[in-house]
């Protein structure tokens, strides 16, 4: 562990950032100093946890998994207290992802740390794993990085810092030593149901990852490290990993017949009970992917999340590129998404402070006015629905699954009926977050239906809680008959959510009058 203490303050360009991992094996945390754009690793933490060994066939954690991560929170809390808040990022994985009480666990970290936990795909963690090496050692050419976790193992090919093709696979060393290596028995017969498991697992991305081909293979987390240092120590000219030193271990570990009987240098009590199924689980990818030979290298998922958090504080926010693709993909109406953020924007500006919304509350609405249209290319009847599908089950590199589910929920509702009961639950983004997001995309949309530059005139808003007022020119709007319409009709299907729009200059209904 790196010593932090430091003689004097850091100068004004250095900013102290930091990333926690909560792996399904352990949990990790990393404190970094950005100093013009590059990073400096001051101080490392690591606490085995194993939270995947508490997750049952029904996917629910175990109380006992939940106290372990828990306890281990509250140590990260004190480390972390003198970091600002935006300069922390806490990464759920695989167990998080899959759990169905996941929330509860959720709420009673955000007791201990005042940070939100972003829970991310498979997809983005692989993303994130290959940054993370990308960053750390140089490459020109195709590079092939896989990563053995407690739960899944993720696999991602790119070129440079550009990665090509992602996956994460159900697949991980604390999973598979509770299905095929319980008891700490190790046999011929448990080696060969687990590898033709993990082979299974590989089988649907084998054809793809070796059609695009790599020059280098690299393994990275603890698993591939300890495997890498067993082999260097049986045979110290062996630099790399490779497929018959694998099964020579494998047959040295079936020789063995059980954890208690492996003595052997650097092992430690953990890591005992984790090796049978880590090598089954790297014979499985050497096989079925046909690599030649592997080495490790020192980076993975937190890395990849420091470096976008450099990023990010460069105004390099990954998330705008990806909704740029999309806008490119599908073709999107560039103007009309323009019209949108526009007045989305001056809308978000005149409530911000009174609704408490926030800088990434404005980058939220500015994305989902950029793709509201995006699902316009199959069928204008129902866009908001065809849309919402598009953004749910995309890939959206740089988005948590949250930020990903809200931007699919404020597209399927900037239209027609807003259903509170079919939004998504989600305990970053509190419900009443959300609805002025949608009040404020909404209005935008509604106030650009002409599709037209230079057509809506100046306006005036007035918030307070539950209501906004919203003041156009009285001579302007009363020749813009099918907008009054439209406002009326808005007013009422807001009044049905609690939420009351107002806007003096509108004539009153006849069924007012």
């Amino acid at each position: 562990m790196l010593n932090t203490t430091k003689a004097h303050p850091e100068p004004s360009n250095q900013l102290r950032m930091a990333a926690v991992d909560l792996g399904s094996n352990s949990f990790h945390l990393v404190i970094a100093r950005d100093i013009d754009g590059d990073l400096q690793l001051l101080h490392r933490e690591k606490q085995r946890v194993q939270l995947a060994e508490g997750l049952s066939d029904d996917l629910i954690l175990s109380e006992d998994a939940m106290e372990r991560g828990l306890n281990v929170l509250k140590q990260f809390a004190d480390t972390l207290m003198d970091i600002p808040a935006d300069s922390v990022r806490i990464i759920a994985t695989y167990t998080l992802r899959r759990a169905k009480n996941s929330a509860t666990f959720l709420r009673r970290a955000r007791q201990i740390l005042p940070f939100p936990i972003e829970v991310i795909s498979g997809q983005e963690e692989a993303r994130y794993i290959y940054q993370g090496v990308a960053h750390f050692e140089h490459f020109e050419g195709r590079r092939l990085v896989m990563d053995i976790g407690g739960g899944s193992t993720e696999f991602s090919l790119g070129l440079g810092a550009e990665p090509l093709q992602l996956s994460s696979r159900n697949m991980g060393c604390v999973s598979y030593a509770g299905q095929f290596f319980h008891s700490g028995k190790i046999t011929q017969r448990r080696f060969q149901r687990a590898i033709i498991q993990a082979e299974q697992e590989l089988e649907s991305i084998a054809g793809s990852f070796k059609r695009m081909g790599w020059q280098q293979a690299v393994g990275t987390s603890g698993s591939v490290k300890i495997i890498r240092d067993l082999l260097l120590h049986h045979d110290p000219e062996q630099q790399s990993i490779r497929l018959p030193a694998l099964q020579l271990l494998q047959q040295r570990l079936i020789a063995a017949g059980h954890t208690d009987q492996l003595d052997w240098p650097g092992l430690t009590d953990d890591r005992r009970q984790l090796l049978s199924p880590a090598v089954a689980i790297l014979i499985a990818a050497f096989q079925m992917l046909d690599i030649d030979s592997m080495h490790y290298v020192d980076a993975a998922l937190r890395e990849g999340v420091l470096n976008e958090m450099c990023q990010r504080l460069h105004n390099q926010d990954i998330r705008q590129q990806t909704i740029q693709s999309l806008q490119k993909r599908y073709q999107i109406d560039d103007e009309q998404c323009q019209r949108v953020q526009s007045t989305a924007q001056t809308l978000f500006h005149h409530v911000q402070d009174t609704w408490q919304l926030d800088a990434e509350d404005g980058r939220l609405l500015d994305w989902a006015s950029q793709v509201f249209e995006i699902g316009l290319h199959i069928n204008s009847s129902g866009i908001q629905k065809h849309s919402a599908y598009i953004l749910q089950h995309a890939n959206l590199p740089g988005f948590n699954q949250e930020q990903q589910r809200l931007l699919a929920a404020m597209v399927r509702f900037h239209r027609r009926k807003l259903k509170l009961e079919e939004l998504p639950k989600l305990h970053l983004y509190p419900q009443q977050k959300v609805v002025p997001l949608l009040v404020l995309l909404r209005l935008a949309v509604l106030l650009n239906q002409k599709r037209r530059d230079h057509w809506l005139p100046e306006f005036k808003v007035k918030a307070s809680n539950q209501q906004l007022q919203l003041k156009l020119p009285a001579d302007w709007l009363l020749e813009q008959p099918v907008l009054i319409a439209d406002l009326q009709h808005e007013q009422r299907l807001l009044a049905k959510v609690n939420f009351e729009l107002t806007c003096p200059q509108l004539p009153l209904e006849e069924a007012e009058l």
